[in-house]
């Protein structure tokens, strides 16, 4: 083999290499079979502190409401739209593993869910985070707790970490499509 076929082999196996490293995860939703891969996903993150626990029962119960970003068969980052009442979904539990960051899976995470939550009807996405920039970053406002009634009644006052925990409060306003919207004629019987 010439020095120049043998330097052209090795470009193609590189280009090839990089390829394999720059390819996006698959956003899929997630299944109940998925559980176990989001639950540890989960546990692997909470030494950062941003992230309160799950248990594995209450993740398979709900994992029809999770995406999540598979790369090679395995779970690399991981979402929950979580409905706090009709009008206001929360995002909870986003998870992006290291090797997964910095290449846009987290946002499309968020994208898949706020495209979730317009189809559901619902009027307000929120978070409780502490990046706050980040979800500035993608549309959201920084908004005073008391603004977030939903979620302070379904999960704050129980949590061990009230009115102590550090995090903000970030919604986004959601567009209606007409998609989403119930016919007025199917209101009235």
């Amino acid at each position: 083999m010439s020095a120049v076929a043998a330097l052209s082999s090795v470009r193609v196996v590189r280009r090839r290499q990089t390829a394999a490293r720059t390819a996006l995860p698959e956003i899929r939703p997630a299944a109940a079979a998925d559980a176990a891969a989001i639950h540890a996903l989960i546990g692997d993150h909470l030494a950062e502190g941003h992230l309160l626990p799950r248990q594995l029962e209450e993740i398979a119960t709900h994992a029809h409401r999770f995406v999540v970003a598979v790369d090679g068969g395995r779970v690399v980052a991981c979402a929950d739209l979580a409905p706090l009442d009709r009008k206001v979904a929360e995002v909870r539990s986003l998870v992006v593993s290291a090797e997964a960051r910095s290449c846009g899976t987290g946002r499309r995470l968020i994208d898949e869910l706020v495209r979730r939550a317009t189809v559901a009807g619902f009027d307000r996405l929120c978070a409780f985070t502490h990046a706050p920039g980040y979800f500035v970053q993608q549309g959201f406002s920084i908004v005073p707790h008391v603004w977030m009634p939903e979620k302070i009644e379904t999960d704050c006052r129980t949590c061990s970490q009230f009115r102590t925990c550090g995090q903000y409060a970030v919604m986004l306003s959601l567009a209606r499509t007409r998609q989403s919207c119930v016919p007025l004629g199917s209101l009235h019987g």
